[in-house]
Order: C-alpha cells, then structure tokens, then sequence
C-alpha cells in the first residue's frame, strides 16, 4: 500500500484558507473614516468656474441639510454618479459642487452634456482645499448640517443603493 505524501495536502489547505479569507474580507466595513465627521467643515477657497462666482465658507452655515460634492470631468465615477446628484437636487437638496483639479472647458462642458445638478460650483484647480477636507479622490460628496459640521463623508461614486441606504438617512439625521 503506497503512503500518500503529506505535502500533497498543502495546496488544498492553503486554497481552503484562501478562500475563507476572501469570504470573511467581504462582509467588513470598507468606508473610509473621516476625521471631520461631527467637526465643523473646513474653508472654502474656489475659484469661480464659468459664469458662476462660486461660494464661500459662509455658504455651509445657512439654514438646512446641503451637500458638497467633489468632482471632475476626467472622473469615470463621477460621470456614473451624476443622475444621482440629479435626483438629489430635483428633490431640493442643495448640492454645491467643487470641481477638482480639471481643466475648466472640459469641466463645463461635463455640465453642459449632462446637466448641472450644482446649487454653485467652484474650481479648487491645485487640489489645495481638497486637502484639507481630506479628499482621497474623486468623487468625494459631504452631507453638512445647518451649524456647518460634517454629518458624514462619502467616498466613490453614489449609486441608487447608496443614495437610499447611506446618504438619505444621513440628510434625514442632519435635518
């Protein structure tokens, strides 16, 4: 009788536990924490893009629930998210949005094809402002409260799951 080779069992143990590793990796937390959240929203500075002036800080501390949302034309996700900001603003949802590190045609004609869903945009062309608000990249979308504090912190694009599932009960909650 031939003895089997004890090393013939690594590789099914080594793929069993492969695979239970990737099983338990799916079910964790994978948002991007925000040292913001609860802290009032850092500085404005944009520069104004096309015949919009912009906005300013003062902006966020009016009364009611607004989004602030960084984007570019160059951005994939940005262009998949953007029905989205559509529906938002459609419902009322003031969403100022901060154009980043884009060339400013490119960026306007984004709107001009698909819309402008922006209550105000602005440009922050040198990614400086984005930065302090701890952008990791684009697009990156903040709900803020009245008082200007950062209720919550969305990195990726907002799909239809997301906005009923993580930003609406986060708008409700800031309201």
């Amino acid at each position: 009788m031939a003895r089997i080779s004890p090393l013939v069992l690594i590789p099914p143990v080594a793929f069993a536990g492969l695979a239970a590793l990737f099983f338990f990796g799916m079910g964790r937390d994978d948002t991007l924490p925000s040292t913001l959240v609860g802290r009032e929203a850092p500085a404005i500075a944009v520069t104004p893009l096309g015949k919009d002036a912009g906005f300013d800080t003062a902006v966020l501390k009016t009364p009611g629930v607004k989004l602030v949302n960084f984007w570019a034309s160059w951005c994939a996700p940005c262009r998949a998210e953007h029905p989205m900001l559509e529906k938002l603003a459609a419902e009322g949802v003031p969403i100022y949005g901060i154009n980043y590190k884009d060339d400013p045609a490119k960026a306007l004609a984004f709107l001009q094809e698909l819309g402008d869903p922006f209550h105000a945009i602005g440009a922050d062309a040198s990614g400086r402002m984005a930065l302090n608000w701890g952008v990791y990249g684009v697009p990156e979308t903040y709900v803020i409260d009245s008082a200007g504090k950062v209720v919550m912190r969305f990195a990726g694009p907002i799909t239809a799951g997301e906005l009923d599932r993580t930003l609406r009960p986060a708008i409700q909650g800031a309201r």
